[in-house]
């Protein structure tokens, strides 16, 4: 028998999805009174990084120190969980910087962490309006979705994090998570914890659960 309980499982998860770093880039060589126009059309995203312990993409974009400061001090917010002032900057910064996806994703991170999950959808649904193929954000609004019940959705984001990073072992997981508890999918749970176990292979709890499920598929 699995000793862990559901919400303790989903949790682990999150925690460990949330070592995902964003990164802005300042350009502060714009002259005072220049600095609006130096935020750009577009963003850069550079190629992700994944580890073990966490997926990074990091994001380029001009944007002026005033910006950059006020994004940096939202972040620290976010992790103190003082969200409701985190959220007030982070709205602040989409209005300096509009083209820029990590606002939105952060804003989608700390919405779901407060339960408004209809403004995490629209967080995420806007990075990804700005950046459609970034992986980050289909994984965030992966679990938004799971946690509205709405499962289908959920997996359809999951699956598009994963085509875009095959590697992006997190989103494996909570795919095979979704699939084992939610979906019945056993074979869609199966082959995504295999794929995250590769990743991962001294995850011993993944490994429990993977065992479970390959005792239950036996019965």
């Amino acid at each position: 028998m699995l000793s862990l309980h559901k919400p303790a499982r989903l949790h682990n998860i999150r925690l460990a999805v949330l070592l995902t770093t964003l990164a802005l880039v300042a350009c502060s060589t714009a002259p005072p009174m220049a600095k609006k126009a130096e935020v750009a059309k577009s963003a850069e995203v550079a190629g992700p990084q994944v580890s073990e312990t966490g997926f990074t993409l990091t994001e380029n974009v001009q944007i002026d120190a005033d910006t950059r400061a006020q994004y940096d001090n939202a972040v620290r917010q976010l992790e103190q969980k003082q969200y409701e002032q985190g959220i007030a900057a982070l709205l602040k910064v989409t209005q300096s910087a509009p083209t820029a996806t990590a606002p939105y994703i952060d804003l989608g991170i700390a919405y779901g962490r407060t339960g408004d999950l209809d403004k995490a959808v629209a967080s995420f649904t806007r990075a990804l309006e700005i950046n459609p193929r970034h992986p980050i954000a289909y994984n965030e609004l992966g679990l938004v979705y799971r946690k509205k019940g709405q499962f289908a959705a959920a997996r359809a984001s999951y699956e598009k994090a994963i085509a875009l990073v095959p590697d992006f072992h997190f989103a494996r997981l909570n795919l095979a998570i979704l699939c084992d508890l939610y979906l019945a999918d056993r074979t869609c749970a199966l082959d995504n914890y295999q794929a995250y176990q590769q990743a991962m292979p001294d995850d011993k709890q993944a490994a429990m659960w993977m065992t479970d499920l390959r005792t239950r598929a036996s019965r």
